[in-house]
């Protein structure tokens, strides 16, 4: 992925070179001065899934100030020189340039799930209640998980074996998650809609944590392809997500039944905490997640 620390430093050299190359001296002084970064800002599930990137160029202010009338002219050299150099890659796209001042770059604090929500929070946390209350599983996984960790730093979050039931052992989602040292960490994701509860016979909507169980054995000895190193790999976590509730007592007798190695590879998580962790990350939501607009009065006044 060209967003790795290693792939963007190489990619950052070689556009240095490109400018070289072309005797560009004022763009190599450009690119000396900035503090550059890049970050996925889209992605389109077209011919096998497309990933869209943002290069972020941050000047001084007194430089930023110099060159603020061509803006568009320098941005659109520096997209040219970025893109050139990743334009054989099938899945992934460098789709813009942005120069922005430092002073322009907050630094935020981290996200914390547990924290008190702001009375704006609480409301979009309401919204994307009832929003959650009403899609299909297939509709949760897209439009909500998979930008979720997406957000949260996870590269590869991929879909699987909804559209072939017979192909799904559990598997909804698998992802990877490059520590700092390099190494990759792979997630499997079971995604239940309703609630996972331990009756053995369950009220419509609900999931069997019997079968959870089942698929959780079967996730976890499954290999999954990862195109960037061209390897099957084993998932090291399972995480189990349900749109509901996981009661405590689904919880204590999934653990019961796994052994010591295993219940330090499952995560748990419900809608709680899918809310949380969208909410305090102020990812944008769902367009069906806002109440339709009401239409505008056409009451002539006579």
């Amino acid at each position: 992925m060209i967003d790795s620390d290693s792939e963007f430093k190489s990619l950052i050299e070689t556009v240095k070179k490109i400018a070289e190359a072309d005797h560009a001296q004022d763009l190599l002084s450009l690119l000396a001065r900035s503090e550059i970064t890049i970050r996925q800002t889209g992605y389109d599930n077209w011919n096998g899934g497309i990933y869209f990137y943002t290069v972020f160029l941050a000047v001084e202010v007194s430089k930023f100030i110099e060159v603020r009338n061509d803006l568009d002219h320098w941005e659109k050299i520096l997209l040219e020189h970025f893109q050139l150099p990743v334009r054989h890659l099938e899945s992934e796209e460098i789709s813009r340039v942005a120069l922005v001042p430092k002073s322009a770059i907050a630094v935020t604090p981290e996200a914390n799930p547990g924290r008190p929500l702001s009375s704006a929070e609480t409301k979009r946390k309401e919204l994307l209640t009832h929003y959650l209350d009403k899609v299909s599983e297939d509709e949760l996984i897209e439009l909500i998980l998979m930008p979720l960790f997406r957000h949260l730093g996870f590269q590869r979050v991929t879909v699987t074996g909804h559209k072939d039931k017979q192909l799904e052992f559990g598997k909804d989602v698998w992802m990877k998650f490059v520590l700092p040292t390099q190494h990759l960490l792979y997630f499997g994701i079971q995604v239940k809609k309703g609630k996972i509860d331990s009756a053995g016979i369950t009220k419509t909507g609900n999931n069997s944590v019997a079968e959870v169980y089942n698929q959780s054995l079967m996730l976890l000895g499954l290999a999954i392809f990862d195109p960037d190193i061209g390897k099957n790999v084993l998932v090291d976590h399972v995480i189990i997500l349900a749109g509901g509730e996981i009661t405590k007592a689904a919880r204590l007798w999934l653990g019961s039944q796994l052994d010591a190695v295993q219940r330090r590879q499952i995560i748990f998580m419900d809608r709680e905490d899918i809310l949380n962790l969208y909410i305090v990350n102020n990812i944008p939501l769902p367009a069906g997640a806002f109440p339709p607009a009401e239409p505008e009065g056409d009451d002539l006044p006579f």
